[in-house]
């Protein structure tokens, strides 16, 4: 490689510098890109369940039991993810070019890999899955159906998600944003022309929304090769880099995103066995659960969204030798994060009624669909603190403690609590959810005493 190759690699790796500067201005410029585009992700997935509700409840019971068993499948996800953007964003804070290229070619491929085991594993045991989480008769059809696209299209869904990785990771989120906007937007077109055949399209059904999911993620994966191969970011990707792909590079990033790994493993598990016990109750008090999920995982997603900004932000002043800015800049999103999850809360609780009359018709589902939707509201706050606090130590390389932490408040904490309203004292499905809030406000309190010692800013990556 040319010196003068080597002098505009490097200039164009500090383009985006946030180890200098307004700590706040750092902030805004990482998460709130990443706030829109995770929002806009989620209000997909309000659409996409929208346009399910219009085919019954079972439709709807079907995607929800689903993703019960699909979330287990995307720990492996969350394993190369977690790694990933640790490393990534490190290297980029260490101004080294060439192995932050090296860094996102071994995530792509260490994505590609567990998606085609993850994929064709999970392809062969889903139907069976699916019966032990509680699915019977039309519901374990259409499941089985939606499933079997999601799962032989893991790779693009993987794939696309390095990329955003990648582009938070060299401080250029809004092309990240940009990306997941148009994914988004070709969903939401190709939803109800693939769900109910308009115009020259088939009629799918619940595949169609599958289907149209996949499409939007390969689109937005190549879209994004295409932005780093062709040099339209601060670190450009070439067939032949100054540094070559490693086999341990790849090893690293497992070895520092297994614990999140476990960590998500853990809480779908505890998902799949609070969903069979849920299902206990019938499809229409499981198609408001998955109702509820998705309405309030978008205050979720946008918090995951700022907190992916803030896990690049501490990795980049880690890899920079700045601990004490990393720790102000964790501090202060972590704040920002639990105010925004009060005011989403603040506003569900007040809208509920008319959020559940959007996705049903029954009094009695849209009386269901309140009542959840305002207990589940409660807990977002507590959410939101303990979702950023991950995000900031992850980001730092540390992912034992929030491994723990997630164990803890999955098995510990709520399954058991479920068990003993349903099993023991027979409570209907709102004594559930008043469990689940228990058990997050308990984490909380028990992972923040590990937060404010601070000695995960001393991991070494």
């Amino acid at each position: 490689m040319s010196t003068a190759t080597t002098k505009s690699d490097r200039a164009a790796a500090t383009r985006y510098d946030h180890t200098e500067g307004s700590v706040l201005r750092s902030i805004i410029h990482m998460g709130l890109p990443s706030m829109i585009g995770f929002a806009a992700t989620n209000v997909y997935d309000i659409v996409d369940m929208f346009w399910v509700a219009r085919l019954g409840a079972e439709s709807v019971a079907a995607v929800t039991v689903f993703f019960s068993f699909y979330w287990v499948i995307s720990s492996a996800n969350q394993i190369a993810g977690s790694g990933s953007l640790a490393v990534i964003s490190r290297r980029y804070g260490e101004k080294d070019p060439g192995k932050t290229e090296a860094a996102i070619k071994e995530a792509l491929l260490l994505k590609w890999a567990l998606a085609l085991v993850c994929g064709l594993a999970g392809y062969a045991f889903l139907r069976p899955v699916l019966s032990l989480l509680g699915a019977t008769g039309t519901v374990h059809e259409q499941a089985a159906r939606y499933g079997a696209v999601q799962l032989l299209g893991l790779g693009f869904s993987f794939a696309s998600f390095t990329i955003y990785t990648a582009l938070r990771g060299v401080g250029d989120p809004r092309k990240a944003m940009v990306l997941m906007l148009s994914g988004v937007g070709l969903n939401i077109i190709l939803d109800p022309l693939l769900i109910f055949g308009l115009g020259p399209f088939p009629e799918l059904g619940v595949t169609g929304a599958a289907l149209a999911s996949i499409i939007g993620f390969g689109a937005t994966f190549f879209a994004g090769l295409v932005i780093f191969y062709g040099g339209w970011t601060a670190v450009r990707l070439r067939l032949r880099g100054s540094v070559g792909v490693r086999m341990a590079g790849m090893g690293q990033m497992l070895n520092i995103g297994f614990p999140s790994g476990i960590s998500s493993v853990s809480f779908s598990l505890a998902r799949a066995v609070i969903m069979s016990l849920i299902a206990a109750f019938g499809a229409e008090i499981i198609a408001v659960y998955g109702m509820a999920q998705r309405v309030t995982a978008l205050g979720i997603m946008v918090v995951v969204g700022m907190g992916l900004g803030l896990s690049a932000l501490v990795g980049q002043n880690l890899g920079a030798g700045k601990p004490e800015r990393a720790r102000r800049t964790a501090d202060a999103a972590t704040l920002f994060c639990g105010l925004a999850l009060t005011v989403f809360a603040v506003v569900t609780i007040l809208f509920a009624r008319p959020i559940a009359r959007a996705f049903f018709d029954a009094p009695e589902l849209i009386e269901q669909g309140v009542v959840i939707l305002r207990i589940f509201s409660l807990n977002l706050p507590f959410v939101g603190f303990i979702i950023s606090m991950e995000m900031a130590i992850t980001g730092a390389g540390q992912t034992r403690w929030p491994m723990f932490f997630s164990i803890l408040a999955s098995w510990v904490l709520q399954v058991p609590l479920i068990l003993l309203v349903t099993r023991a004292l027979h409570l209907g499905p709102t004594a559930v959810w008043w469990s689940m809030v228990a058990a997050e406000v308990i984490a909380l309190g028990l992972f923040l005493l590990y937060y404010r010692r601070y000695r995960w800013l001393a991991t070494k990556v």
